[in-house]
């Protein structure tokens, strides 16, 4: 299956753009258009240039996530990779590669993975992350802390300043046993950033949203910059009826960003 407007890509640095997105040959002489669909999915192929046969591959989750994983049953299919061995980091993700003939395996079997490939809801300046805003941050955080390289893949609108920088939520996995007193404290934790919690819901009626491990995910809401990263996590992680949170910190090794000018590629320093 073919990208529309494939970027050509001519380089990979510590921090450098790789080509413009480019319109095809018959295209008229105005701009094109391209949708973040689009920018997700350039991201996603560039990033699948990184797969070679043999791998076991950490297979993330999302919108951006699942391009790949469909690339990668492409490839598959047409004989250009062999012996993958992918670790699904969802149901849904593991759906979506048994329909495409992905040999799947899990930790238990393969405790050390070549590659991870995932989306981000956020990434700042130090390549710190913000993911779960789709539900499988336990899962994906489990795979992707094993990766020998992890690759994430995003459109520049995914770009903060800081953690918390784009107002919207940074999910913590919660057991149902008293979320409202685990939410407070939560909340609590973060008042002087302004914080509001928020329990994830989804239906007309506002059923609790429960993630494929049975349990609640309380989003957090950020109206100024929260600090030490790692001073929060662990504010954060010591707190009883928490089970993970979402920022993904000192975890990416590189960032595959697509936008209106290409893709530009940056490593952790």
């Amino acid at each position: 299956m073919a990208i529309p407007y494939l970027p050509k890509f001519i380089a990979s640095d510590t921090s450098s753009m790789v080509g413009p997105l480019l319109a095809p040959s018959s295209a008229p002489l105005s701009p094109p258009i391209f949708t973040q669909d689009d920018f997700k999915k350039a991201a996603a192929y560039k990033a699948v240039e990184f797969v070679h046969s043999g791998m076991v591959l950490g297979l993330g989750t999302g919108s951006t996530a699942r391009h790949a994983v469909d690339r990668i049953g492409d490839l598959l299919r047409q004989g250009k990779l062999k012996d993958i061995v992918g670790i699904p980091t969802s149901k849904k993700t593991y759906d979506q590669a048994v329909s495409l003939g992905i040999p799947l395996s899990d930790l238990d079997s393969h405790p050390v993975i070549d590659l991870a490939i995932d989306g981000a809801d956020e990434v700042d300046p130090d390549l710190n992350l913000v993911k779960g805003r789709g539900g499988s941050l336990l899962r994906e955080k489990m795979v992707e802390c094993v990766c020998k390289k992890f690759i994430v893949i995003v459109d520049e609108s995914k770009l903060v300043d800081f953690i918390g920088g784009s107002g919207l939520a940074m999910p913590v996995e919660v057991v149902p046993y008293c979320w409202k007193f685990t939410a407070v404290r939560l909340q609590n934790l973060f008042k002087d950033s302004g914080c509001v919690t928020k329990l994830r819901t989804v239906g007309e009626n506002g059923e609790p949203y429960v993630t494929d491990n049975e349990n609640y995910i309380v989003d957090l809401y950020f109206n100024k910059d929260i600090g030490d990263l790692k001073v929060a996590s662990d504010r954060i992680l010591r707190l009883a009826g928490v089970v993970e949170h979402g920022m993904f910190l000192d975890m990416a090794t590189t960032v595959i960003v697509a936008g209106e000018l290409g893709i530009t590629i940056k490593d952790k320093q």
